[in-house]
Formats: C-alpha cells, sequence, structure tokens
C-alpha cells in the first residue's frame, strides 16, 4: 500500500507542468554537449572541403556569409577550448567519482560559480547555434559525411565513446545545466536529479547517436590521416578534436572498467555469501546430529 501511495505521488509530480517543463529543458540543454561535438566534426568536414579546393582550384568557389565565416575561424577555437575543459573534468570525475559543483549551499560561493554556469551556457547555446545556422547555409547537413578512404574506426570505439560521450554529457548537466534550472524554475533550490531524467537524456543521447554520431564523429579522428594521404596540411585543430575523440574514448574505457570491477566484486561477494550460508548450514545440521 505503501509503494503504491509514492508510485502515485511519483506520477502526480511529474504530470505536472513544471515537471514537464524541467524535464522537456534538462534534456534539451544537455545535449548542446553532443551536438558540439557534431558541430566540430561538420566544421572539421567544411575546413577539409576548402582546404581541398584549394589545393586544385586555388580559390575557394564562392563567397560565402559572414555567419559561415565566423562559425569557420571562431567557434572552433572556443569550443575546441570549452569541450575540453569539460571533458577533463569529466575523466576526473570518472577517476575519483569527484565533481565539481557550481551550485554550493554557501551563500559566499553560490552566487559566483552560478553565474559562471550561465555564461557557459549561454556561450555554448549561442556558438553552437551560429555554427549550425552556418553549415545548414551550405547545405551540409543534406548530405552524407565525406568518405575517408582507408581510414575508419572499429564499432567496439564508437561504443566505448558513447559510454564516454554519456559520462561527459552527465557531468555537463551536474556542472552547468542543472544548476541553472534550478535557479530559473525553482529558485535556487537544489533539487536532486531522479532516474526518469536520466533514463530520458540516456535514450535521446543514443537515438542522437545512433542517427548521426556513429557516423560523423568519426571524422574528429580521421581528419588528421586523410589530410596526410593527401599531402595536405594538418592544422592544430585536426589534432585537437583527435585528442577530444580519444579522451571520450579513455572515459568511456574507465567506466566500463569500473563497471567490470563492480561486477565481478558483486559477484564476489554473492559467492562468499552463499559458501559462508551453507557452512553454516552444516554446521547446523552437524549439531543436530
Amino acid at each position: 500500500m505503501e509503494l503504491e501511495h509514492k508510485t502515485k505521488n511519483l506520477f502526480n509530480s511529474l504530470a505536472s507542468p513544471r515537471e514537464i517543463f524541467y524535464l522537456f529543458t534538462h534534456t534539451l540543454l544537455s545535449l548542446f554537449l553532443p551536438l558540439s561535438f557534431l558541430l566540430l566534426a561538420k566544421i572539421s568536414e567544411i575546413q577539409y572541403y576548402f582546404q581541398r579546393y584549394q589545393k586544385y582550384y586555388y580559390s575557394l568557389p564562392q563567397n560565402f556569409p559572414y555567419i559561415l565565416t565566423l562559425a569557420l575561424h571562431v567557434n572552433p577555437i572556443i569550443l575546441y577550448f570549452l569541450v575540453f575543459i569539460i571533458s577533463i573534468a569529466s575523466l576526473i570525475h570518472a577517476l575519483s567519482d569527484k565533481i565539481i559543483n557550481l551550485s554550493d549551499s554557501s551563500t559566499i560561493v553560490q552566487q559566483p560559480r552560478l553565474y559562471i554556469a550561465w555564461i557557459l551556457l549561454c556561450v555554448f547555446q549561442v556558438f553552437v547555434g551560429l555554427g549550425i545556422e552556418g553549415t545548414i547555409l551550405v547545405g551540409l547537413y543534406d548530405y552524407e559525411s565525406f568518405s575517408f578512404v582507408g581510414v575508419e574506426t572499429s564499432f567496439l570505439s564508437r561504443l566505448v565513446f558513447l559510454f564516454g560521450l554519456h559520462e561527459t554529457t552527465r557531468v555537463w548537466c551536474r556542472m552547468v545545466v542543472k544548476p541553472v534550472i534550478d535557479d530559473t524554475v525553482f529558485k535556487g533550490v537544489d533539487r536532486k536529479e531522479r532516474w526518469v531524467e536520466k533514463v530520458v537524456l540516456a535514450m535521446c543521447l543514443g537515438i542522437l547517436w545512433w542517427w548521426k554520431l556513429r557516423d560523423d564523429v568519426e571524422v574528429l579522428v580521421v581528419i588528421s590521416e586523410a589530410k596526410k594521404d593527401q599531402l595536405m596540411e594538418v592544422g592544430i585543430n585536426d589534432f585537437v578534436g583527435g585528442w577530444l575523440y580519444y579522451l571520450s574514448v579513455i572515459i568511456g574505457m574507465v567506466k566500463v572498467g569500473k563497471g567490470l570491477v563492480w561486477i565481478v566484486m558483486t559477484m564476489v561477494c554473492y559467492f562468499r555469501r552463499e559458501m559462508r550460508n551453507s557452512m553454516v548450514e552444516h554446521s547446523e545440521n552437524d549439531d543436530k546430529v
């Protein structure tokens, strides 16, 4: 009866307009980070296209809009830096289970940390929006990714990258997105993260990965090899993009390793408990005899 009452209260709270708005906003803003990976991959494709075109034709095919020029030259620098910081924080969290909380309960540091979260979120929103708008102007989202012959990652590497990207997205959500939404919707109350928010975010990230990220994000790791094979100049952005991809793979490997260790330890504890119980039952039977 008590379980039924708690379940009913949970569904009633989830059905409220505030909770629905919170869940929708929480999921949408959390996806800014994986979208930034996709955007960086798309910008790398455009830069590869420009560099290859200049190599053979010595000039660009046309004058592109200013928003595209801004996306090509300004967006990567800022997004690479911000994504790198979030990825390093995610690696630290994966190794030590410690996370930087930007909504500390102390009133002395709460407002400055909250302002940092607001600034980071606004910067991501502006530059991701400008980058996506610029790539749409050239119709890049209407076509498949460029084919880099001879360079391809395995499905296992893609899957481990997904695990690392999921962990990085969760850290991004807890560091930046959650404090901002709590301050806006619940007036600064530090609200506990519910299971439904984790499930919805994981499902949306999985759909985005299967639909676009699974193939397109590989550009970050294969672009350097493709340029070397065609004797093209490899820029610093190409190396940073590859490091971001491998950093996410490392985070995924850490999470998979910790998951395997947890499974092994759980099985060991279970078998020890079973052996202890059997020994107790055996000793009780001997006492009865």
